[in-house]
């Protein structure tokens, strides 16, 4: 990275002017995203057909994930079945390391539950919670049926609940899921960006594929912030 090329280098006056320039198109984004969020608040909602999942004292309808609040939102974690840690997914890693205990705080204030499913047995699910020093509730969809089924996992999800009744509001993956990676947000303010393929980016620097600097020597990221255990 040191040898990488940098930016065109001009005088204070000129990189001022050129940012204003930069300024007024990042509030066009700002106003078009801010639009874009009202019109996700006026999608209908569909009802959820009555299903459990698992939980640490045992199978819960979902209306008790809620933990009494209006809205609930879930992220639905890809789940390799019985590998060792550092073989789940980068990924999900990645995306679940950041919902903090502070940051769900937040979410309480506005009468949100954030809450972890998986396919897999809660055993090991739970095994990985600990192992990765999270606290967000983790739920087991694995006797839940299609009801809570996601084609691949990475999907976010959110619901509403009325006295007697769960609807689903909105859904997403893929890029979808950067609104829980503020990581992939401040690299784009960096010069470098993600340094990733698909990038548009007039500074020669290496480039990996989307996703691929997430696991390192073997574990995701994340992960080596818990532990300094070779993968074997």
């Amino acid at each position: 990275m040191k040898d990488a090329a940098t930016p065109e280098t001009v005088s204070r006056e000129k990189w001022e002017q050129a940012r204003s320039e930069l300024l007024v198109r990042e509030k066009e984004l700002t106003h078009a995203r801010d639009a874009l969020a009202a019109a996700r608040r006026r999608l209908p909602m569909t009802p959820m057909e009555p299903v459990t999942v698992e939980g640490p004292h045992g199978p819960v309808p979902l209306q008790d994930v809620f933990e009494g609040r209006r809205m609930l939102i879930v992220y639905h974690f890809m789940w390799n079945a019985h590998a060792p840690h550092h073989q789940q997914c980068e990924g999900c890693t990645h995306s679940q390391a950041a919902m903090t205990a502070a940051v769900c705080a937040y979410l309480v204030e506005r009468d949100v539950t954030y809450a972890v499913f998986s396919s897999g047995p809660l055993d090991q699910i739970l095994a990985y919670r600990e192992f990765m020093g999270w606290t967000t509730p983790w739920y087991s969809t694995a006797d839940s049926g299609e009801v809570l089924a996601t084609r691949d996992g990475g999907d976010l999800r959110c619901y509403l609940r009325t006295d007697d009744q769960v609807f689903q509001t909105y859904e997403t993956k893929w890029r979808g899921i950067e609104a829980m990676m503020p990581t992939l947000q401040l690299l784009d303010l960096t010069p470098y960006g993600r340094q990733e393929t698909w990038e548009d980016s007039p500074v020669t620097v290496q480039l990996d594929q989307p996703g691929a600097w997430w696991r390192r020597d073997g574990r995701p990221v994340a992960q080596w912030t818990r532990t300094r255990e070779p993968v074997d």
